[in-house]
């Protein structure tokens, strides 16, 4: 769930150097660093064989190398690592060789910061990631396994399959904006996917997270496609996302970047065309942003820009729980399907943001004993069962659920293979693999987070006889009260909270309903059936709007 310190090799003879620069990097949190020191060119080698690492910063005078030399010889063998060159003052021309021939960057060494040292080697790191790895994504390759899968079950035509594999329409931009600190600005990357154009306006979350990649806000936003055909929402799917750790910014800063990606790709979205909302780091002051930014810049104010807003700008009652709730609507059902009383069930709790937190509640208020929650920092068990008033507290006061201390401190992993009722995954994408997936100990696994199981996971879990409530079906609460919202702001009309939730519990049990029916009539799994019965919506739709021109 936390993302891993980024691995640096540093290659530097100079020990009065060599210390400075693991000072410094030792005193970054966001990102950390975890630092291999050499002194050597032969000695780096080594270390390259034996691990991998995202960044090296290299010094090109050393004992066992011609200075012009030093760097082709590392860069012919990491091609696909970072580099970053180390230089005095009369070593500048060398370096700027270095750099026209491959390497990210170089720092004086007389002028090197702790700001100036961690941008170069963060901003080295995207421009790699951004130049190889941005569609190379393990997410969107789980996203077109899955739809390629029931596409054959299905025999879809061929012409609309290879339409749907990947979105009509991707933009990138570099973002820039002023850090709070004078004079000091940064340059991130950011994303908006739209899938498929054919089923109405695009919509979906934008998600503020140091992994997101074009790839994996492609797998999203084809995932959202699903989601939307399968509750029959009137939109394709869409996602956004701005490579950051929202953590490291202050509100202001959020706050300037927030406007500059909404300026940025203000073209391509608005409530008839394509709707943002809340995912994860992002949130209804988000939103609130977004939708003030936009309407700015069209003279007057457009509530229905973005959905997860403050319900008094606009935003409905019960989206901030939605998602949530409708996890927990799809459990309910789930469990009178194999003959479960709530009452004596156990659950497990993976995630503790928004999703999770919600789930949790919802599991308590129905009867069930939570054993275990997580979040980044640790997961809580507590075999007696946890009280979810007092996480909530202390969470609220630490911000994490480390220290808290009201049961036993284990792993997430440890998490994941407890035995219980009901596993909720509410966290990140891959959490159930084909590495632990014969440990998993449930009888009803249940996707609140996108993508969190793998493909060949699945098919373990199918044998295994553990009931799976698939992302696409279990986590739409969220999407489909934003529909709502959307709604309500289009006729500038409002709902009450029990209007809400008996529109949304009656278009989740109908999708389980019928992805449950379509499973047993199938012969298949429950994930494969959803796709199925959304995939039989978006071929229709485009299909009868045919190809232009």
């Amino acid at each position: 769930m936390e993302m891993r310190p980024l691995r640096v090799l540093l290659v530097e003879d100079n020990p009065v150097y060599r210390r400075l620069i693991e000072k410094l990097l030792a005193g970054s949190q966001y990102p950390s660093f975890d630092v291999t020191s050499v002194d050597r060119l032969s000695a780096a080698f080594d270390s390259l064989d034996r691990q991998a690492f995202d960044v090296v910063l290299l010094d090109l005078l050393l004992p066992d190398s011609e200075p012009h030399e030093t760097f082709f010889r590392l860069r012919g063998r990491a091609p696909d690592t970072a580099i970053v060159i180390q230089t005095g003052f009369d070593d500048v021309t060398l370096a700027s060789k270095a750099v026209e021939g491959g390497a990210q960057d170089y720092l004086i060494k007389d002028r090197i910061g702790r700001v100036g040292l961690v941008r170069s080697i963060r901003y080295a790191v995207e421009r790699m990631r951004a130049r190889s790895a941005e569609w190379a994504s393990g997410m969107f390759h789980l996203a077109q396994q899955q739809f390629l899968k029931a596409a054959y079950i299905v025999e879809l035509d061929d012409n609309v399959r290879q339409r749907l594999l990947f979105p009509e329409r991707a933009q990138v931009a570099a973002l820039s904006f002023r850090r709070d600190q004078h004079g000091q600005v940064e340059t991130v990357f950011g994303y908006r996917v739209q899938h498929v154009l054919a089923m109405g306006p695009t919509k979906g979350g934008i998600r503020y997270h140091q992994g997101v990649d074009l790839g994996e806000v492609a797998a999203l936003a084809m995932w959202m496609t699903w989601k939307c055909a399968l509750m029959r929402l009137p939109f394709g799917g869409a996602k956004g996302g701005i490579r950051i750790n929202p953590l490291d910014l202050s509100r202001t800063e959020l706050q300037r970047l927030t406007r500059r990606y909404t300026l940025s790709f203000i073209d391509i979205i608005g409530p008839d065309m394509d709707i943002p909302a809340p995912d994860m780091g992002t949130n209804e002051q988000v939103m609130a942003w977004i939708m003030d930014t936009y309407s700015r810049r069209v003279g007057y104010t457009v509530p229905a820009v973005v959905t997860g807003k403050p319900v008094v700008l606009g935003g409905s009652q019960g989206r901030t729980e939605a998602t949530g709730r409708g996890l927990m609507y799809c459990i309910v059902e789930a469990a009178r399907h194999l003959g479960l009383d709530l009452r004596q069930c156990t659950a497990a709790v993976q995630g503790f943001g928004n999703v999770g937190a919600h789930t949790a509640r919802f599991l308590e208020e129905n009867g069930v004993k939570v054993i275990a929650v997580s979040d980044v920092s640790t997961a809580v068990h507590n075999p007696g069962g946890l009280d979810i008033d007092d996480l909530e507290a202390h969470v609220a006061k630490r911000r994490f659920l480390e220290g808290y201390p009201g049961g036993e401190h284990i792993t997430n992993s440890e998490l994941l293979e407890l035995p219980c009722d009901i596993l909720a995954l509410a966290a990140l994408q891959n959490q159930v693999t084909i590495d632990n997936v014969q440990r998993i100990n449930c009888k009803i696994l249940a996707e609140g987070a996108n993508g969190p199981t793998t493909l060949e996971a699945d098919e373990v879990l199918s044998e295994k006889g553990i009931f799976v409530l698939p992302d696409i079906l279990a986590n739409a609460g969220g999407v489909t009260v934003s529909y709502f919202e959307w709604v309500q702001g289009m006729q500038n009309f409002m709902w009450t909270l029990e209007e809400v939730n008996t529109r949304l519990h009656a278009i989740m049990t109908d999708a389980f309903r019928r992805t449950l029916t379509r499973a047993e009539r199938e012969g298949t799994d429950m994930r494969t059936a959803a796709l199925i019965e959304a995939l039989d919506r978006v071929r229709q739709a485009e299909l009868l709007r045919g190809l232009f021109p």
